[in-house]
C-alpha cells in the first residue's frame, strides 16, 4: 500500500487530546491509532500493546541504536516515549491513515520528517490553572510528577505556532466539532 496520511495531535498533559483522538477514532473514517513505546511503567490498567509498549530503559535504548523510531524523545529524566518505525507501517498495511497522540515535540518531529502527508494539530486548554485542575482529577500523578507536567507545559505552549492547526479545548463539543471537520477535509485534499 501507498503510505497514509498522518494526524498528530499534540498538547500538554491534561489539554484533552486523548479525549478528542478517541472521539475521532469514532467516526466512519480509515484511520488507526499508533501505539507510542516507552519506558516508563505501566498506569493504572493500561495494557502492553494497547496502550503503549512497554519496554524498560535498556529494550528501548536498544530500539534506539537499531534505528528502529520514526521519532522518540527523553521526555523526563530516564523516561522514554518514541514511535516505532513498524506501527506506521502495520496501519498503513491495513490500509488505514495513521493517528498520533503524541508528546509536542515528538509530533513536530513527524511534521518535519512527513510535512506534506501530515497534519498537526495543538490542543490548547483554556488556561494553565485549567490544565492542573485536570491533571490533579485524574488521581493519578504524585504532587512532583504534576509539578513536573505544569513546567512541562508552559514551555510546550510555546510550540504552538508551529502546527498546522490550534483548537483551543474549552468547549469540548465544539472541539470535536473542528478536528472532525479539519481531518476530514485533510482527508479528502
Amino acid at each position: 500500500m501507498k503510505k497514509g496520511k498522518l494526524i498528530v495531535f499534540s498538547a500538554p498533559s491534561g489539554s484533552g487530546k486523548t479525549t478528542l483522538v478517541r472521539f475521532l477514532l469514532q467516526q466512519k473514517l480509515p484511520l488507526g491509532f499508533s501505539i507510542s513505546a516507552t519506558s516508563r511503567k505501566a498506569r493504572g490498567k493500561e495494557i502492553h500493546g494497547k496502550d503503549y509498549y512497554f519496554l524498560n530503559e535498556t529494550a528501548f535504548l536498544k530500539k534506539i541504536k537499531e534505528e528502529a523510531f520514526v521519532e522518540y524523545e527523553e521526555v523526563y529524566k530516564n523516561t522514554f516515549y518514541g514511535t516505532l518505525k513498524s506501527e506506521l507501517q502495520r496501519l498503513w498495511d491495513e490500509g488505514k491513515h495513521v493517528v498520533f497522540d503524541i508528546d509536542v515535540v515528538g509530533g513536530l518531529n513527524i511534521k518535519k520528517q512527513y510535512p506534506e502527508n501530515t497534519l498537526a494539530l495543538f490542543i490548547q486548554p483554556p488556561s494553565l490553572a485549567v490544565l492542573e485542575e485536570r491533571l490533579r482529577a485524574r488521581g493519578t500523578e504524585s504532587e512532583e510528577k504534576i509539578q513536573l507536567r505544569l513546567a512541562k507545559s508552559e514551555k510546550e505552549l510555546t510550540y504552538s505556532k508551529h502546527f498546522d492547526e490550534i483548537i483551543l479545548n474549552d468547549d469540548l463539543d465544539l472541539a470535536k466539532r473542528q478536528v472532525l471537520s479539519l481531518v476530514e477535509q485533510f482527508l479528502d485534499s
